[in-house]
């Protein structure tokens, strides 16, 4: 789970960058999903990858704008497996 804390004010130029130019992720990075603050102040995004430097690349087309902050988290289904053996 990545949530992007955007800099005061940056969410036209954010959204302005994205309709220009895209994502602008590397092929390893994959964008699963996200939700964003009514308030334009976070995006809660869920993304997969297996190299950090992917998630650097792409951070450092954004930087400018926003913050990151990077919750490594599970799927359900892996948790359960994961109880299965601790049960």
């Amino acid at each position: 789970m990545v949530i992007e804390h955007f800099h005061d004010g940056a969410a036209p130029e954010i959204y302005k960058r994205f309709r220009e130019q895209g994502r602008m992720m590397p092929d390893s990075l994959k964008y699963v999903a996200s939700w964003i603050e009514p308030n334009f102040e976070r995006c809660f995004q869920v993304m997969e990858w297996e190299d950090s430097s992917a998630f650097d690349e792409w951070a450092s087309n954004w930087n400018d704008l926003m913050e990151f902050e990077v919750i490594p988290v599970l799927t359900s289904a892996e948790v359960q497996a994961t109880m299965i053996g601790a049960i």
